[in-house]
């Protein structure tokens, strides 16, 4: 490990994912064995002009030119810097407690299917590091993508790490802006996926009618009645019924996506958003019936473990599974993506492969992210 980083075993994850709703910042500590306990943990907000930005960008927008991508490069790597400082402020941390920070970047492309497959993460990592006087370690996609892989995701390994094996069939669902799952088989197997939009179009289509950021306990769905039609178009996506190796983002799944498949049908606003929300938990459910058909166990994260409507509704596709939040395995679930970001920063300093192959469909395992020096 790097120079004296061994000895501290303090680090912070940070994380912005593809609803753009705030920047997740988690203090966690790490053993020699890499197991990770939460420390301390805050959502940052973003800056309103700053997140309509970033939200266009990553529903296609182009952005004006190399100066303006330069400058969000910049904005965004000062957000995440500040939002380190709260998070050591709050806990009454120093800087020089902390070995690194592990930081995840805002994804503004996703095109690991692409002639020449990239994904891009912004947030300057240079400034992360010079305003928090912290080593840092992003851009931790781009190494996997390099090697065939598709760059997410790239939390299975993560969960893998943290829950262990187990006597049954598990699972871990991911409820971001995108949904995913990795797959925990009692024979020790691990898999994992996107499995296709989860809050990211909830949220914008709210947004856009509302103008609130998200639908609050899945409110607005819970007044409408899902359009079969439209459920069914949404359903034809051919990207659904791919087989994995495969991710997604807003760049795919995005409101112009929708807005094509109403073919000008004048949709009650509440129906519309009761078909979104039934077509997360329609998908997320055809996927795990697909790749591990007798899973006991459903562990779920992310924001979307606050729509009650959304957890019925998985509830209802997934008889016979114990659908759970994964605070019950100990993990906070509105940090884990960040605590996993911080466990890949560990992973690097450590000299570790971060990926998992046969999750991302990469040539090997790699070393994942680059270090900028305190």
């Amino acid at each position: 490990m790097h120079d004296n980083l061994q000895a501290r075993s303090l680090y912070v994850g940070l994380m912005s994912g593809t609803s753009a709703d705030g920047i997740d910042a988690a203090l966690v500590r790490i053993d020699d064995q890499g197991r990770c306990r939460f420390v301390h943990g805050i959502t940052a907000p973003w800056d309103a002009a700053l997140r309509a930005q970033l939200i266009a960008l990553g529903q296609g927008q182009e952005p004006a030119g190399l100066d303006a991508v330069g400058e969000l490069d910049a904005r965004i790597g000062l957000a995440f810097a500040d939002a380190t400082n709260t998070l050591l402020q709050q806990a009454g941390v120093s800087a020089r407690q902390v070995a690194a920070i592990g930081s995840h970047g805002q994804t503004v492309r996703h095109r690991p299917q692409a002639a020449i497959p990239f994904t891009l993460q912004l947030g300057d990592a240079s400034r992360i590091a010079e305003h928090t006087g912290i080593t840092t370690v992003a851009d931790f996609r781009r190494r996997d993508v390099a090697a065939g892989g598709q760059g997410a995701p790239l939390m299975p390994a993560f969960h893998l790490a943290m829950l262990g094996s187990s006597d049954q069939h598990r699972a871990v669902l991911n409820l971001g802006g995108i949904a995913n799952l990795t797959l925990l088989s009692r024979e020790g197997h691990t898999g994992g996926f996107d499995t296709g939009p989860a809050n990211a179009l909830c949220d914008a289509w709210c947004q856009r009618h509302t103008g609130q950021a998200y639908d609050a306990d899945g409110a607005l769905a819970a007044q409408g009645q899902v359009d079969a039609e439209l459920l069914a178009a949404l359903l034809a996506e051919p990207w659904f019924a791919s087989p994995p190796p495969k991710s997604t983002g807003r760049e795919q799944f995005h409101l112009d996506w929708v807005d094509s498949h109403l073919h000008g049908r004048n949709l009650p606003v509440a129906d519309v958003q009761a078909t979104l929300l039934e077509l997360t938990a329609t998908t997320v459910a055809d996927a795990l019936r697909r790749s591990q058909s007798d899973t006991r166990q459903l562990l779920v994260c992310g924001g979307g473990t606050h729509n009650a409507l959304l957890m019925r509704r998985l509830a209802a596709h997934l008889p016979g599974v114990q659908i759970a939040s994964i605070a019950e395995a100990g993990l906070d679930p509105d940090y884990v993506e960040a605590m996993g970001f911080a466990w890949l920063a560990w992973r690097v300093l450590a000299g570790l492969p971060g990926n998992l192959p046969a999750v991302t469909g990469a040539a090997g395992p790699r070393l994942l992210g680059a270090i900028y020096p305190a």
